[in-house]
């Protein structure tokens, strides 16, 4: 009776032992995660920013990956990595049992956990799914995930998401992202002592690292030779060969940044348009509008004369600590933006002064003035008075409205007060016409800041951005069609389909005729006006200079029949720049080399002029000005000496 219910007990101890371990079991895999969608998983990949003559501008990234199938990883890399972290990695089920309990024993001597003794199938186990927490618990749920991992996929399949997934140090994930990191080649085309460096460095990547560690990199690299030797792996030639190879890396300096601005702006727009997660973590490609070799032109341009201006400030007691510089070039038929400066060095400040700075144009802003004018009728030929001029504002105050050379030609044409930027006529216009139909057509041409409703705006006083600015003066070159400047052209995805493009937004601003009229005034700047040092790169160019008042800001506007580009100085407080310091002498010298690389390599090209357009010239035989139709543009570039 007693042997009975001994018996009886001890089934019952048996099943509620087992019951625990059941119990035990399915608590500790009911929260584990689904390995059934492995296949189709996509680690973080780095997203790709391109020039539009398809140089790599910089890269964003959560983790610096480039995933690449198991195809293009050498053998070599395979074999040493397998070598060195779990040579029975071919053989096992995902555990290596002898290895675990040679790590027990260990642990248990040392009283802690040390010893890993993880096979690659659990390290991808815990890489993929789990922390990297030390306990019984976690080391458990890792051996389940690992075997299932083991009995759905192939060994080549855990290989791939392994080498694709692991940290190797200095910022770098996966196989490929440490060889470009380190040798600045992609992983199919590296060497065998190569192969051992990255192979060796999954132990400990900061310890092992050849930029950290050149010393240690080098021991555990010859330590994976060696076992790769003693598995017959590689020969002892090659052994001998690789372990003498000394560590050539690519240079670790920072490369200077030559379209830094233009890559905080595109950060800028994708972080208003797009999921940053996404952008940073799903391998996108951004195709951009910037030229780099433009843009190098546009730095090169920018640092020369600034150094001079400086220069000259120093002379003058001025400190040109806070001195800065813009330049933003657009594509006057797509809009794109070919090149953007928006300040001397970008490492010291990435405030964008094309882009975030408002200040007064100045004078750059009266071809707005004029333009309405045109469009409601008048010719350029029209008179206006250059005479010494003032309004009352109140009781006590008065504004004077002066001339910047402090005299006056009396009646002069519309052509001829644009050329030398007289201020009396321009303000005498925008009271004739009226201040509301100048700011609707400057808002139509595509400035957005707010303009403020007073006769001093026909003088540049309401701040406005460099990039609307330079964009407001496309429609005079372009047939009168405005085109909002842009930057990014498409993003595509890593399957390359196209899930962003920019579409361009035309829109008619003034008739093509009038648009032709103010391309020839704003030429008359460079012929005989405030801009007369452009006429040294002899094509068919135009713009406006611009100074505002105690010389606190120099800018120059100007277009070809292809670009548009704006340059303003000035000092960030803001301050004067120093004496004398105008748009043609501080800004305008930027502008003229960067419009010479530019054009060096074109073609002549003209404006256009539409059959019927009434334009001012100059008969080459006769001297003699006349009105007249559409004309060959060279004849423009003949030097027009009076108007009358």
């Amino acid at each position: 009776m007693l042997k009975r219910h001994l018996g009886v007990l001890s089934i019952a101890l048996v099943g509620i032992f087992f019951g625990i371990l059941t119990g035990i079991f399915f608590s500790l895999i009911h929260d584990l995660p689904q390995i059934n969608s492995l296949k189709q998983f996509k680690p973080s990949s780095v997203t790709t920013v391109f020039s539009s003559d398809k140089q790599i501008l910089t890269r964003f990234y959560i983790e610096k990956r480039f995933p690449v199938s198991i195809e293009k990883i050498p053998k070599n890399l395979i074999n040493a990595l397998v070598t060195i972290e779990d040579n029975k990695f071919f053989t096992h089920s995902g555990i290596n049992l002898k290895a675990i309990a040679r790590a027990i024993i260990h642990d248990l001597k040392a009283g802690k956990f040390k010893q890993g003794a993880s096979t690659l199938t659990q390290q991808l186990a815990k890489t993929l799914f789990l922390t990297p927490e030390k306990s019984i618990v976690r080391k458990i749920k890792e051996a389940i995930l690992t075997l299932q991992i083991e009995r759905r996929y192939t060994k080549n399949e855990i290989l791939e998401l392994y080498l694709n997934l692991i940290y190797l140090g200095s910022g770098a994930y996966g196989v490929e992202a440490a060889c470009q990191t380190y040798f600045e080649k992609s992983v199919s085309d590296i060497t065998l002592c190569e192969a051992a460096l990255i192979a060796g460095l999954p132990k400990a990547p900061s310890v092992y690292s050849p930029i950290n560690n050149p010393d240690l990199a080098k021991k555990r690299r010859n330590l994976v030779l060696k076992q790769m030797l003693a598995a017959k792996i590689i020969t002892l030639p090659e052994y001998n060969f690789s372990k003498t190879q000394e560590i050539i890396l690519v240079s670790q300096k920072t490369k200077k940044s030559d379209a830094g601005y233009f890559i905080e702006h595109i950060k800028t727009i994708l972080k208003k348009q797009f999921d940053l997660q996404k952008v940073y973590s799903k391998g996108l490609n951004i195709y951009t509008t910037l030229n780099l070799d433009l843009q190098m032109a546009a730095n090169k341009s920018v640092s020369k004369h600034m150094a001079s201006l400086e220069t000259r400030m120093k002379k003058q007691g001025l400190n040109p600590e806070k001195t800065e510089c813009a330049l933003i070039a657009i594509d006057i038929k797509t809009g794109g933006i070919l090149s953007m400066v928006g300040g001397k060095d970008f490492k010291k400040s990435v405030f964008n002064r094309a882009v975030q700075a408002k200040r007064q144009p100045g004078s750059a802003f009266k071809p707005f003035v004029y333009a309405t004018a045109i469009t409601l009728g008048f010719s350029q030929n029209d008179k206006l008075l250059d005479a010494p001029l003032s309004y009352h504002l109140n009781d006590t105050k008065t504004w004077q409205v002066n001339n910047f050379s402090n005299t006056y030609l009396g009646e002069i044409t519309f052509r001829k007060a644009l050329a030398l930027s007289k201020n009396t006529p321009v303000v005498r216009l925008m009271e004739m016409i009226g201040i509301s139909k100048v700011i609707e057509f400057t808002k139509n041409a595509g400035v957005s800041s707010q303009l403020h409703h007073n006769l001093s705006l026909a003088l540049g006083t309401s701040e406005v951005s460099l990039i609307e600015l330079t964009a407001s003066y496309i429609p005079f070159a372009n047939m009168g069609i405005k085109v909002p400047p842009f930057s990014i052209i498409k993003i595509t995805d890593s399957d390359s389909r196209i899930i962003f493009q920019t579409t361009v937004m035309k829109q008619s601003v003034m008739s093509r005729q009038n648009a032709a009229i103010m391309a020839d005034m704003l030429k008359s700047v460079i012929l005989e006006g405030t801009g007369k040092k452009a006429c040294i790169i002899q094509k068919d160019i135009a713009g406006k200079t611009g100074t505002t008042d105690n010389y606190k800001d120099a800018l120059f506007i100007g277009f070809s029949p292809d670009i548009a580009v704006g340059v303003w100085v000035g000092n960030d407080d803001p301050t004067p720049l120093g004496r004398y310091e105008t748009g043609a002498r501080a800004a305008l010298p930027i502008w003229i080399d960067y419009m010479k690389y530019f054009l060096s390599n074109k073609s002549y090209q003209y404006f256009d002029i539409p059959d019927g357009t009434k334009m001012i010239y100059m008969n080459p035989d006769t001297g003699r000005i006349t009105k007249t139709k559409a004309f060959h543009s060279v004849k423009t570039l003949i030097k027009i000496k009076d108007l009358k």
